[in-house]
């Protein structure tokens, strides 16, 4: 299995962090995180919530550098629009060692969902979309039992443990542990295969 593919994988199962020039309006919360891998920082993660009339826009870009066989650079930017509440478009960007590796869209079409991956359609998701991944670090799951990733078009399960804890299960049966305070996001455990990571909050 390829470094490259290692650090994707990782970075779809944490959502990435954001560049704070790109939002126009008054964020309503700004968030920052360590991203840690063998007790080394190895990138740090941003995500940042602007609200402006019945529109919530949570922004995110990541770069993670590390080495697993080889050095490799991760850039991850979210940028998801929710509208009274529902999701109305998602686009994740990825880029790999400055290279353009994917861009995948998701955007409310009347009565659908319509995926896009490199501008070909994917797939449909027909159904309201209420909690997307990136919620998961302004708003702690309670009472959620699915979300919907952005970088793959799917659903992933969410479990409460209790003593605001939760599991998250993606697609790929791989579990990833949630740890809140105040209903924000203060640690998560991820699992991304060969390579597990932690983010913290830094305050």
């Amino acid at each position: 299995m390829s470094s490259t593919y290692l650090i994707i994988t990782f970075c779809s199962l944490i959502f990435s962090n954001l560049n704070s020039d790109e939002i126009t309006t008054k964020p309503n919360n700004s968030l920052n995180f360590n991203i840690i891998h063998n007790d080394k920082i190895v990138g740090n993660l941003q995500a940042k919530q602007t609200i402006e009339n019945s529109k919530i826009n949570y922004q995110s870009i990541s770069t993670i550098n590390t080495r697993i066989i080889k050095e490799i650079e991760v850039n991850y930017k979210y940028d998801v629009t929710y509208e009274n509440n529902l999701l109305k478009r998602a686009n994740v960007l990825i880029d790999v060692n400055n290279r353009a590796h994917a861009d995948i869209t998701t955007s409310w079409q009347e009565s659908y969902y319509q995926i896009t991956k490199n501008s070909k359609n994917e797939k449909v998701v027909e159904g309201h979309i209420t909690y997307a991944t990136i919620l998961l670090y302004f708003k702690e799951p309670i009472d959620i039992e699915k979300c919907y990733s952005e970088q793959d078009g799917s659903f992933n399960t969410i479990v409460a443990l209790g003593n605001h804890i939760y599991k998250k299960i993606n697609a790929k049966d791989q579990e990833n542990i949630y740890h809140y305070k105040d209903g924000f996001l203060k640690k998560a455990e991820i699992n991304g295969g060969l390579v597990n990571f932690e983010i913290v909050a830094q305050n």
